[in-house]
């Protein structure tokens, strides 16, 4: 199964395949059994549950959802988005038929390319009577009982008319639409609706992995429904949005479910619907919520400013893992690392450096860069953070100030190109031929040029290759030391050990991070 999101093969295993490795199994046990039973301590017999106990604690489970789910479909709308669209040009015109068969064609173009194959797979739907309007249905949960309700970006986005199908049956027009696209939240208003029971949000901090929660929501127009699973897991991210806290979730979700709630069994709040990873493009176990305290502070910001201002560093940062983490002195959960520093920012003036590690952010660990980035963008714009950091093996604390985040902040200009190989060098012992950086080349990268040499070759089972080098790749730094030409490329790389690892400072025109090239 095509797992589109997460990048993921899928595995299928089969039945005589599963029983052929039940049979291998057997035997390598059996040569072991007896000895095995021979050491193991003697063990009582499971206790036996009656029928009528495994009922009761069923009934109760049943009785914890109802419960939860009685809360919170009050707090359940329905969102129907209508779409004006051009009239068709005939009927032996063609050029429509993607538009006439998907009730979200005009849509698609505002959607991102992940998020169009979720809504092109969803069934035929009645147009209620509106030959020249596409129709999309989407959910939402009220949040404020003044009329406030919380949704997806995608549910709402592109202007058009709003309609909000309440738990009772009334309808209203959105008067307001307040979006978040980096993080796929927005919120809408109704007015003049009396009797509005709000949800409450819950902590998604709190929540663990097993745990039961229910998805509700309005999938393919079937109002009010109610689902149940557990949590998969936390903190996924997909690639979907520049700003991304999913949890995972079997619960069911399908198309229509988005921008519903995903609730606790106490009823709260725990995610906003968003997503799934299906390839019939309904429900295949792999739902993704957006994580209710990222939802809860993004609602808050556009209900009071109308947009979201986020405060920044100014870093690129990357994730620590084994081979890095020996590299700079820590372990591989403890801290992230800065592989870039922009000119002119808050990072900058702090006096933040390439290769530091950050350990904490404002008294808070930092593990992970979502985690980084999710508590400088909510911290006070104009704020002073202490921020600990990890430099040449010692630890030091640096004050930084906080700015706004610029509206293009993070975007990539340029789309990475690979050059010519003219003047490579030969294969160094990494197995990468390499190139000057020549202005006109680094235009082409979406680089800039002041510093480092481009990779014109890439050596076939080589270390290099191993480690995810790749043509087109800038390399900037060897162990720490700015390479400003391929003789100071050569020159670092002959002195370092692959036995060790040699620690490359990388850049594309995606970002920069650090790369371990280690002969094993």
């Amino acid at each position: 199964m095509e797992r589109k999101y997460l990048g993921l093969k899928a595995r299928t295993w089969t039945a005589a395949g599963a029983a052929v490795f039940a049979v291998a199994a057997l035997w390598s046990v059996a040569g072991v059994r007896d000895h095995v039973l021979a050491q193991a301590p003697s063990s009582k017999p499971a206790p036996v549950v009656s029928p009528s106990e495994a009922t009761s604690s069923a009934r109760v489970l049943s009785q914890a959802f109802r419960a939860a789910a009685q809360k919170v479909l009050p707090s359940v709308v329905m969102i129907r988005h209508q779409l004006p669209m051009e009239e068709p040009k005939g009927q032996g015109d063609n050029s429509n038929d993607d538009m006439n068969q998907n009730p979200f064609g005009n849509m698609m173009p505002m959607l991102p390319p992940e998020f169009r194959k979720f809504f092109r797979e969803m069934p035929n739907m009645p147009r209620h009577g509106m030959p020249f309007a596409e129709t999309s249905l989407g959910s939402g949960v009220i949040i404020d009982p003044s009329g406030i309700i919380l949704t997806n970006n995608h549910v709402v986005a592109g202007g058009g008319k709003i309609l909000v199908r309440l738990h009772d049956g009334r309808e209203f027009t959105a008067s307001q639409v307040k979006t978040d696209p980096k993080t796929d939240l927005a919120i809408i208003r109704i007015k003049g609706a009396n009797h509005l029971v709000a949800a409450k949000f819950g902590n998604s901090d709190q929540i663990q992995v097993g745990d039961w929660v229910l998805a509700l929501g309005d999938p393919f127009g079937l109002e009010g429904t109610v689902t149940a699973g557990i949590i998969s897991a936390k903190g996924r991210g997909l690639g979907l949005a520049p700003r991304e806290n999913f949890i995972q979730t079997d619960a069911a979700i399908n198309p229509g479910n988005s921008g519903g709630p995903l609730v606790d069994l106490d009823g709260n709040v725990i995610g906003i619907n968003t997503a799934i990873s299906s390839q019939s493009g309904g429900y295949q176990g792999v739902g993704f919520a957006i994580s209710s305290n990222l939802a809860k502070w993004v609602a808050q910001k556009l209900i009071e400013h109308g947009t979201v201002r986020r405060a920044y560093l100014g870093v690129g940062i990357q994730k620590l893992n084994e081979d890095l983490a020996k590299q700079f002195g820590t372990k591989a959960d403890q801290g992230v690392v800065v592989a870039s520093v922009g000119g002119k920012t808050p990072a900058a003036a702090a006096g933040l450096k390439a290769g530091d590690v950050i350990l904490d952010f404002a008294g808070k660990k930092v593990t992970d860069p979502r985690d980084l980035q999710e508590v400088v963008e909510r911290s006070p714009i104009g704020s002073t953070q202490p921020l600990v950091i990890l430099r040449d093996g010692k630890q030091t604390t640096l004050n930084v100030t906080l700015r706004e985040q610029p509206a293009n902040y993070g975007l990539a200009e340029n789309e990475s190109e690979t050059p010519g190989e003219g003047g490579a060098a030969h294969f160094s012992k990494l197995g990468v031929a390499v190139a000057p950086l020549t202005a006109d080349v680094a235009r082409k990268l979406g680089v800039e040029a002041n510093q480092g040499v481009v990779i014109t070759d890439v050596r076939n089972g080589s270390a290099a290759q191993m480690a995810g080098l790749e043509s087109g790749m800038v390399i900037a730094s060897v162990n720490q030391r700015p390479i400003k030409s391929v003789a100071d490329f050569n020159k670092a790389t002959e002195k370092a050990s692959l036995a060790k690892g040699i620690l490359l400072l990388v850049r594309t025109a995606h970002g920069t991070h650090f790369v371990v090239v280690q002969r094993s």
